[in-house]
């Protein structure tokens, strides 16, 4: 399966949302895990990508509000991106619980490449607008 797992140059420098994304990383991955071995469970898998879908909204709403806090001309850009995987992950949970064959493989690629583009794009972006110090 897929994983996606926490790597240094995903640090953005500031030490709450880096330790947020280290331990959201780590859940997902723990709970991707968790559902591939829920042995065909739906409601169970439909629950687990429902906690997913809740944490990682939690943590946009939590990012989203130290950027406004600190001004960053980029938060609309940053909240789209944000909104593009909120609304992707839907729309597996939507497809599931309509019937489709496990999609914790689809679920699980679809976290990885988002989450990797995202760290060397719009979070990279917003750690250079900081003040150097």
């Amino acid at each position: 399966m897929t994983t996606i797992e926490w790597r240094p140059e995903f640090a953005i420098g500031i030490a709450g949302i880096d330790h947020e994304h280290q331990e959201l990383i780590g859940w997902i991955g723990q709970t991707l895990a968790a559902s591939a071995g829920a042995g065909g469970d739906r409601e169970a898998v439909a629950d687990l990508l429902g906690e997913v879908f809740a944490k990682v909204s939690a943590h946009f709403a939590l990012e989203e509000r130290v950027m406004k806090d600190r001004r960053y001309d980029q938060l609309r850009e940053h909240k789209q991106d944000h909104e593009l995987l909120l609304d992707d992950i839907r729309d597996i949970m939507d497809d599931y619980e309509a019937g489709s064959d496990p999609v914790e493989e689809r679920f699980a690629s679809r976290l990885s490449e988002w989450f990797g583009a995202h760290f060397r794009t719009h979070d990279a972006r917003f750690h250079r607008s900081l003040p150097a110090g």
